[in-house]
């Protein structure tokens, strides 16, 4: 099933280009624009890319540790609630989902780290 023409062009005008190349494994800090009654402030939010969602309704999962609780936050590549996305550092993974993390803990969970072009 192919997408309709109109469409493909709908969705290439609506492209975040100003987010970097990042992928499974890579460490990103993701700033977050928080609404709070008539102020709006950027809250960071930290973790690793367990996986993405290519398309024009695509979306990368980042999970972190919180006081040594899993938290897992889904973003929309073309949201307008994220503000910037910093790509921190690239770890080597075989996989392009990383559920597998979730079981893990402590040196268990630990990725290997590689230098990628930034």
């Amino acid at each position: 099933m192919s997408i309709h023409p109109i469409m493909q062009k709908l969705a290439a005008k609506l492209e975040r280009t100003d987010l970097p190349e990042f992928a499974p494994g890579d460490t990103v800090r993701v700033q977050v624009k928080i609404r709070e009654g008539e102020k709006e402030r950027l809250q960071a939010f930290e973790g690793t890319v367990i996986a993405c969602r290519k398309g024009p309704q695509g979306t990368f999962t980042v999970r972190k540790m919180s006081f040594g609780q899993g938290v897992e936050r889904i973003f929309p590549y073309n949201s307008k609630v994220v503000d910037k996305v910093e790509k921190i550092r690239s770890y080597e993974v075989r996989r392009s989902k990383l559920f597998y993390l979730r079981g893990l803990r402590g040196k268990a969970a630990r990725l290997r780290e590689v230098e990628r072009a930034s």
